[in-house]
């Protein structure tokens, strides 16, 4: 048989060290993992239990260390905002996931960029309705190559530094130890509604102070042992 339509190019990721690279299958994320962001946007971190939204892997751009990535301000929107956070790559799937099998299922990690058109999004919000329209739009998630997981790297990272700088001023900075839910709580809670591939990435949230970047503004993006992304916003 022949495809009636061309087939959309798929997004992958370069390994750090390696000619190896990781096939984006689909992108999750998790919304307010971080307390004092939860409380920027007005949840209550202590009540509200780990929720998820999808980004297409389209979405995806892989980002060099240390180069400048480019990525376009998103039509249909006048508030466009970073999110800084920890991507889990999983090498394994399943469903209903012990925490011992959620740790296995990991594969690597990458310093990433949830971005968002926080007016659509807010919008969405308001009427009780999908996030897609803010979350899930092309560009918007750049994400650094992946570093594979040794147990080293696992433990550096537990309390590792994560954060981001507009044009060099500091707007994000935390610590991965912050998450609310760990990255295997997370994996777990995950596996109960969705059955993991290898293949799939985690956003796995963002700290507190996101806030908007113009035409023209860089950011640097960060996640300690996982080096460090530029991306310029262009017309």
């Amino acid at each position: 048989m022949k495809n009636i339509v061309s087939e959309q190019a798929r997004v992958y990721l370069p390994v750090v060290d390696s000619d190896q690279v990781f096939p984006v299958g689909r992108v999750y994320c998790v919304g307010r993992n971080y307390a004092e962001h939860a409380r920027e946007m007005g949840d209550d971190p202590d009540r509200d239990p780990p929720f998820f939204f999808a980004k297409d892997a389209s979405c995806v751009v892989p980002a060099a260390l240390s180069q400048t990535t480019n990525i376009a301000y998103p039509m249909a929107s006048t508030q466009f905002e970073y999110e800084v956070e920890l991507v889990v790559a999983l090498g394994k799937g399943g469903k209903n996931l012990t925490l011992e099998q959620a740790a296995e299922a990991v594969l690597g990690y990458a310093v990433g960029l949830d971005m968002t058109r926080r007016d659509l999004q807010g919008q969405a919000k308001k009427k009780g309705r999908p996030w897609e329209v803010g979350k899930s739009f092309d560009e918007s998630a750049p994400v650094g190559p992946v570093f594979l997981k040794t147990d080293t790297l696992t433990k550096h990272l537990a309390d590792a530094n994560i954060g981001l700088k507009v044009n060099d001023e500091l707007k994000q900075k935390s610590r991965i130890s912050n998450l609310t839910w760990s990255i295997e709580e997370v994996i777990c809670k995950l596996s109960d509604v969705f059955e993991l591939r290898a293949g799939d990435l985690i956003m796995t949230g963002t700290p507190e102070n996101v806030g908007p970047v113009l035409v023209g503004d860089e950011m640097l993006a960060w996640v300690e042992h996982l080096g460090d992304i530029r991306i310029k916003v262009t017309d």
